[in-house]
């Protein structure tokens, strides 16, 4: 099937960048992967005048870690290229499982971070490790450069904090506090490939008074960091009572839905096991299923 025709655009640097997507606005759309945009355009679900590449700016295909300023992963980026990071997978662990488990390895070869976030689909994978790892967006446009917080730039089921004529220069990712530990579990219907039925990261920290972040995909029109879960641990009672008072607010704040691939049931049973599992497996019991 053919593709729609547009003009193709790539610019080489910043500069010519912004201003190609001032001039053209709402008619544009980005390409970095391509792997939901061109499915977009082949279905005629998007008909564009313009498709503006941005793999030939070279900024954007900064991947950093700085020990003061965390992580640094442009707009081009790759998720086989956050995989192939020892610093990804030591220090952000809940964003390079969710990576791991995006699709498969041929589309890891070309789909990006920001493209994942950018796309606005509740069932984002990384979005949860995002939003535990208290993630930034720097957005630039016509305008300069402003900063979002990862929590607010999700506006509801494929919309974004974007205004027309801005994109995604990079998503930065603070360093976690000390001994932080985070972790992604995903539920599909099958073992391989899969959008998830429900994904689950969670980040515990030993800094002082015990820090604790959850953030679920696929249980609200956007990928949902859950408030109020670290207040489940402050008593004495023991670790799988507050587990379970965990699991409990959990479900209190998500309001999944029935579709082609789930009820709304059992997803929202699904977000009490993955809660339960991953904050299991980070906070050292024994014998949790992966």
């Amino acid at each position: 099937m053919p593709l729609p025709k547009f003009d193709y655009i790539r610019p080489k640097t910043m500069r010519k960048l912004v201003a190609a997507l001032a001039t053209h606005r709402a008619d544009t759309k980005i390409i970095a992967g391509g792997t939901d945009l061109v499915v977009l355009l082949r279905d005629k679900i998007v008909r564009p005048k313009y498709v503006v590449d941005i793999k030939g700016v070279k900024e954007l295909h900064k991947l950093s870690w700085n020990k003061n300023l965390g992580l640094t992963i442009g707009a081009a980026v790759t998720l086989k290229e956050l995989l192939d990071s020892d610093i990804v997978k030591q220090k952000f662990g809940a964003l390079w499982k969710a990576a791991s488990t995006l699709a498969d390895p041929t589309i890891r070869n070309r789909a990006t971070l920001v493209g994942n976030i950018c796309n606005a689909s509740p069932a984002a994978d990384t979005a949860p490790a995002l939003l535990v790892l208290d993630a930034k967006v720097e957005v630039v446009g016509k305008k300069g450069k402003r900063t979002v917080a990862i929590k607010d730039f999700f506006k509801g089921v494929k919309k974004t904090a974007l205004k027309p004529g801005e994109f995604v220069r990079a998503v930065k990712v603070p360093n976690p506090p000390e001994r932080a530990r985070s972790d992604y579990l995903k539920w599909g219907r099958t073992a391989g490939e899969d959008l998830s039925v429900v994904g689950v990261a969670a980040m515990v920290a030993d800094s002082g008074e015990k820090l604790m972040r959850v953030a679920l995909s696929s249980v609200a029109p956007t990928p949902l960091l859950v408030p109020d879960v670290e207040s489940a641990f402050r008593d004495g009672s023991s670790l799988d009572e507050k587990i379970e008072r965990a699991v409990s607010i959990v479900q209190s704040k998500i309001c999944p839905i029935s579709d082609v691939r789930c009820c709304k049931e059992y997803r929202l049973y699904m977000a009490g096991v993955l809660t339960s599992r991953v904050l299991k497996r980070l906070l050292g019991v024994a014998d949790v299923q992966a």
